[in-house]
């Protein structure tokens, strides 16, 4: 379990906090040419991830923002999608799920009622989600495509990112990733913990150990099937990671137009002296072919 716990901490480390682009180390003096007078709005830099006056305002209706500021935000400061979305009467529904399911697992928990108390953590989780995902689907403007709907989507519920994109023969190919590497975790998570228990019998001084399987080999296939289990774990997260991949840039280039139109074009063209800087100095004008690849 603390190994499952160490890949879902990372997984959500991940998707929190994405760190700026990294600069690679040029010349100084390659960033101080000027090739354009226009001026970047200081909306245009990728630095700031996250501004909270942004974030607030949009909450107050004063701005708009992003999909994915508002998601953000609304990991922390629960209902700020339907705020934004003038969906007041959801914000009743939000708070008395989420928080209604924490209190009641709260007190079962401390009542000793463990088994009841797992199944309300389990429904406010639930409810915490349905938030997020409304959120997502009710965010406007509604424009298609748009790379951060498409990519929280994935986030939120594998494969409706694809979905979303309208690329549906995806979906059977990411799903059925997760859910074989999922069989083989829990697979192999079982097999671990059964060599685990035979190994800890079969050392245990104090009682007699009287199995068929010594504790050399039941050491083996605990290691062995530790090893495949983490494996399946890092297959499950690769897949998810992929399939988010996979809903944000095809939402980019949704509209990146790809046909068989192939054609190669030549043409006479003369090349004349405001062409000189290509050839030697003083160069007459000259008489030669164009060509041009349409692909």
């Amino acid at each position: 379990m603390r190994s499952c716990a160490k890949y879902l901490l990372l997984l959500l480390a991940l998707l929190l906090f994405q760190s700026a682009p990294l600069r690679a180390q040029f010349r100084a003096e390659a960033f101080s040419q000027s090739y354009n007078d226009d001026k970047a709005s200081p909306k245009d830099t990728s630095d700031r991830l996250f501004s909270f006056k942004e974030y607030f305002g949009a909450l107050g209706h004063k701005n708009t923002t992003r999909v994915g500021t508002l998601f953000a935000g609304s990991l922390v400061f629960v209902g700020s999608y339907q705020i934004y979305n003038k969906h007041y009467w959801k914000l009743p529904i939000v708070y008395g799920t989420t928080l209604g399911a924490l209190g009641a697992g709260t007190y079962y928990h401390l009542t000793g009622r463990q088994d009841i108390s797992k199944w309300c953590w389990v429904g406010a989780g639930v409810a915490y989600w349905a938030t997020l995902l409304d959120g997502v689907i009710s965010y406007k403007p509604n424009d298609f495509p748009q790379p951060g709907k498409a990519t929280l989507y994935s986030i939120l519920c594998p494969g409706a990112g694809q979905i979303y994109n309208r690329e549906y023969w995806k979906v059977p190919i990411y799903l059925g990733g997760m859910a074989a590497a999922g069989h083989f975790w829990a697979q192999n998570e079982t097999q671990y913990q059964r060599y685990r228990r035979i190994y800890k019998e079969a050392t245990d001084k104090e009682v007699p150990y009287t199995g068929p399987i010594p504790a050399a080999t039941a050491q083996y296939y605990r290691d062995v099937f530790r090893r495949y289990r983490d494996y399946s774990i890092l297959a499950f997260f690769a897949v998810y990671l992929l399939q988010v991949i996979d809903a944000n840039v095809f939402a980019y280039m949704h509209d990146f137009e790809v046909n068989d139109d192939l054609s190669l074009q030549v043409t006479p063209a003369v090349v004349g002296n405001d062409m000189s800087y290509a050839f030697a100095p003083q160069t007459s004008p000259a008489v030669g072919l164009r060509m041009g690849l349409r692909f």
